[in-house]
């Protein structure tokens, strides 16, 4: 296994580190990997140090603890899923550095094809550093699945041979961080970017059948994906790996994850209570939160001179007041709904299209990706639900619609500008709002029919509906619900949790207002006659 640190450093010490792919550009020649270098780090940890790491973990920790099992107890594949910034690599890498396991990891967003991957898997295990003096080749060429399983039999071999050496002459104490019992683990990472590989599906049942051809008691398989186990089903005859769930962050949990480490916990905890619900309505992701949270709590600590100081209720409210304009940019912009360029585009030249003037102003205002008709309305359906209170339904869609339809106002009092502006404030705070199935299949109803009688105007030789289905059709409902899961899929709307008076599960529109003006456009649909602002 490469080892790019002296001996004094901590081996490990990040997810990429841990992968032979890789490497410094100088590394230390005269360090040779012995079988302590399959550990993590210089010594061992508690539970209860690997418990106060990862706030809400605790369930999934123990699970994964009693998972592994004892000292040289045999031990079937494990799934560890979840999405995204969960704490699925870092709670696995530190329950191994507790129980001071040996491990190879290997990531399959670094090792990006099945020669890389077995090769990184082989380097680590045959302890091959890549380096000057070897031309930085690896240890052995392995291209094929079939060589790999030899390769890896071998490798495995001499390792386990270490073990049972060493573990005879070792101490019973594993404090010192040396490596425990004769057990080891290979860690897959990200295996469902396997998916995309050219004859993934056929890595993926290897990787998955990996176990029951090798058939090594010592050998323990992990698999990280942010995908759930019934994506990757076959009736291929594998043991089947035990899964272990990791769920989103709850909001609370995210609060103690950026008190951690933070000097003056009451300021950030003020910090915390304006932009955390909002934020959290729209991403759980610890990283994305994390660089969005630095650079706002700048902008709240502007007004301090010292920043050791306890808040009051008072200058509470006047950081508030400082912060308040940035929350809703940030919303906007920070987690805007963007559509991929396309391939071949560099940002160079997206900034020179920008720049030509109004000639091409149609074009960067349209939708850069495909979306059928009847998608769109149900996209536009669902950003109105998250914005209009549902209250104003009647009065907006009614059967001549619009926002033009309402009884001129007088003029505001200063009364109803002051509860004006506290209900823009709320609003702010709460973010999109949620919405029920029926309520956005009446929304897209409406709009499609609107859609449907300014089409008519235009268009009366043609006889299809613009919202890709036939209203006689009784496979109306399956083909929007079935539009409505994609939507989720690709993430313009999520589940927000269902109603205990309802009993039905809510959703929440994703989608920012620039991309609804862009899907409206190219449909012709009035979207600001139906956007109700406050």
């Amino acid at each position: 296994m490469p080892r790019e640190e002296s001996s004094k450093a901590t081996r490990r010490s990040t997810r990429s580190s841990s992968s032979v792919t890789v490497e410094n550009a100088e590394p230390n020649e005269s360090h040779q990997p012995t079988v302590d270098d399959l550990t993590f780090g210089d010594e061992s940890i508690t539970v209860d140090a690997v418990l106060s790491n990862f706030p809400g973990r605790r369930s999934q920790i123990l699970d994964l603890i009693r998972l592994v099992g004892p000292l040289d107890c045999p031990t079937l594949p494990l799934m560890i899923y979840g999405s995204a910034s969960t704490g699925k690599t870092s709670v696995v890498l530190q329950v191994l550095r507790h129980l001071s396991r040996p491990f190879v990891y290997s990531s399959c967003r670094t090792c990006y094809s099945p020669r890389i991957l077995f090769e990184s898997i082989l380097n680590q295990l045959f302890l091959h550093r890549k380096c000057s003096s070897n031309g930085y080749s690896s240890a052995k060429r392995c291209d094929k699945p079939s060589d790999f399983v030899n390769l890896l039999r071998e490798a495995l071999g001499n390792v386990i041979e270490s073990l049972e050496s060493g573990s005879e002459t070792s101490r019973p104490d594993k404090s010192d961080g040396k490596p425990m019992g004769k057990m080891v683990y290979l860690i897959f990472d990200n295996v469902d970017l396997i998916r995309d590989w050219d004859k993934g599906s056929m890595i993926l049942q290897f990787l998955f059948s990996l176990y029951d051809v090798l058939k090594m008691p010592q050998l323990g398989i992990i698999l990280i994906s942010g995908l759930p186990p019934d994506v990757y089903y076959s009736n291929m005859g594998y043991t089947d790996p035990l899964p272990l769930y990791f769920p989103e962050y709850s909001e609370e949990d995210l609060r103690q994850i950026f008190l951690r480490n933070q000097v003056n916990r009451k300021l950030y905890s003020a910090f915390l209570d304006v932009v955390l619900k909002p934020f959290c309505r729209v991403t759980r992701r610890v990283e994305e939160l994390s660089t969005t949270f630095s650079s706002l709590f700048r902008k709240y600590c502007e007004p301090l001179d010292d920043l050791g100081i306890s808040p009051n209720e008072d200058m509470k409210r006047r950081l508030y007041s400082h912060l308040k304009p940035l929350i809703a940019p940030c919303l906007n912009e920070i987690f805007r709904v963007s559509s991929h360029p396309h391939d071949g585009v560099t940002r160079g030249e997206r900034r020179q299209k920008a720049s030509y003037g109004s000639e091409n102003r149609e074009e960067l205002e349209t939708l850069d990706f495909h979306m059928s008709t009847s998608a769109k309305y149900l996209l536009i359906a669902a950003f109105l639900a998250s914005r209009n209170p549902a209250t104003l339904d009647a009065s907006m869609f009614d059967s001549t619609g619009g926002m033009d339809n309402r009884k001129r106002k007088r003029k505001a009092s200063e009364k109803s500008m002051e509860k004006k502006e506290m209900a823009e404030q709320e609003a702010v705070m709460k973010g999109p709002g949620s919405f029920p199935l029926e309520r956005l299949l009446a929304i897209f109803q409406c709009i499609a029919s609107v859609g449907d009688s300014s089409f008519g105007e235009e268009e009366e030789e043609e006889d299809e509906d613009p919202t890709g289905y036939d209203k006689e059709n009784n496979n109306l409902m399956s083909d929007i619900l079935l539009q409505v899961s994609s939507l989720c899929d690709a993430h313009f709307l999520i589940k927000s949790g269902s109603c205990p008076l309802e009993g039905s599960i809510r959703y929440r529109s994703m989608v920012s207002e620039d991309l609804a003006l862009k899907a409206a456009r190219s449909l012709s649909f009035p979207l600001a006659k139906y956007l109700y602002r406050r």
